[in-house]
């Protein structure tokens, strides 16, 4: 389109018009008759209004660990890596990743236990090294992943990442697989001051991408965190159950799938 200033703030319009670009696209989707930015001639959020139009702008978090990278994966790698350079058994990764517990287990009690087990052997150093990392230099995006994250941005959705953790390991892995490229911001629990499934920190991402929390998706692999934390704002939310079966009675996901890219394709033929 021409005109459009050069970081605009995407405004459809039309009587069925129901999701905007991320700010990356100007293509008209069905059911939009209008298109435009602030600043283009003609069209503002005022003028929208007066003409008595529909203005929405959908918002989707979506979690980082485990969601959009595999997380385990990669730890695990930087455990095997940890392991051989101090030159311990192999077979202790399995160890390591069960205290671990998939990162929800303080890290202070991490590092207890392998320096508890690996005293005198490792120093408490490396250990705390290895825990400050997290994994982070070991992360990748999938080319699916990849794949979804264009697909549901071309298909309107504005999205955040909503992660609890430490700043500078989470942005690590953001800034790593090039995440920080394909979604249009991130909260993280640490810089926010609120852990998922806080309502707060959902405000903050929210606010973060000048986003209404109003209709929005979730979706993460955690229960407790992500699909407890949708549940309580009365949003909707997608499970990446990860070949697990859910288990929890008092809450439930809108939708199940297996994996990122199948939940976004769920996002996608259940929002049209």
């Amino acid at each position: 389109m021409n005109g459009v200033p050069s970081s605009p703030t995407w405004w459809i319009t039309g009587p069925d018009a129901f999701r905007a670009p991320c700010g990356l696209s100007g293509v008209v989707r069905r059911g939009f008759f209008g298109l435009s930015a602030d600043g283009d001639t003609g069209w503002s959020p005022a003028s929208i209004t007066a003409r008595g139009l529909l203005l929405i702008v959908p918002l989707l978090m979506l979690d980082l660990d485990n969601t959009l990278i595999d997380r385990d994966a990669a730890f695990r790698d930087a455990v095997t890596t940890f392991l051989a350079e101090h030159h311990l058994p192999a077979t202790d990764v399995t160890w390591v990743m069960t205290a671990d517990a998939g990162g929800y287990t303080a890290r202070h009690d991490v590092a207890t236990a392998m320096n508890d087990r690996f005293r005198g052997r490792v120093p408490a150093t490396a250990v705390q090294a290895l825990l400050d990392r997290g994994g982070a230099d070991h992360v990748v995006l999938t080319d699916a992943a990849r794949a979804a994250l264009d697909r549901v941005s071309a298909d309107g959705w504005t999205c955040v990442i909503v992660t609890n953790g430490r700043t500078v390991q989470q942005e690590a892995k953001i800034f790593r697989t090039g995440l920080d490229r394909l979604v249009q911001g991130w909260v993280i629990s640490e810089k926010v001051g609120f852990k998922k499934p806080d309502p707060k920190i959902f405000h903050a991402a929210a606010g973060a991408v000048g986003v209404p929390l109003a209709g929005a998706w979730i979706i993460g692999d955690s229960a407790p965190a992500d699909i407890a934390g949708a549940d309580a704002l009365g949003l909707r939310s997608i499970w990446v159950s990860n070949g697990r079966t859910w288990s929890y009675d008092s809450y439930g996901p809108t939708r199940i799938a297996e994996d990122f890219a199948t939940a976004i394709d769920r996002l996608i033929s259940t929002t049209r």
